[in-house]
């Protein structure tokens, strides 16, 4: 049976507000990050959710473990309190958005190498070309 939870962690990183979105499905834990800038109210919170959560770009998936507990409403309660109290995001979360961060920085690497091979070619036809006129003998 596949079983899907996510998780959302509004937290102060100086100088911004920043929620990190984590999403684990059959056993590997996604996540991705998201700037709100001044503190956000709940309800402007949820509308983000609702308006661009399918917009969210997470990271690689990353193996994690998953623990299964009871269904007790209070055991519920106890861990989401626990959760609140922990500060900043999870290891594996943040595992998953340094993936993300290195495979985006490999990519933008690899086009700005295309862009400047692209522009030195260009280069390269342009004098090629001013040099036949020079040569035509108009």
């Amino acid at each position: 049976m596949d079983k899907t939870n996510g998780m959302l962690t509004v937290f102060f990183d100086e100088p911004f507000w920043v929620g990190v979105f984590e999403r684990s499905e059959n056993g590997k834990l996604s996540a991705a990050k998201v700037t709100f800038g001044a503190e956000p109210k709940d309800s402007e919170v949820w509308e983000y959710v609702l308006r661009h959560y399918y917009k969210l770009k997470f990271s690689p998936a990353v193996k994690a473990k998953t623990r299964q507990t009871a269904d007790n409403p209070k055991r519920r309660q106890r861990s989401a309190r626990k959760q609140l109290s922990i500060a900043g995001i999870g290891t594996k979360s943040q595992q998953a958005l340094k993936l993300m961060q290195e495979q985006m920085k490999t990519e933008r690497r690899k086009f700005t190498k295309e862009q400047r091979e692209a522009e030195n070619q260009r280069r390269f036809e342009l004098k090629q070309q001013k040099r036949r006129e020079k040569h035509k003998g108009h």
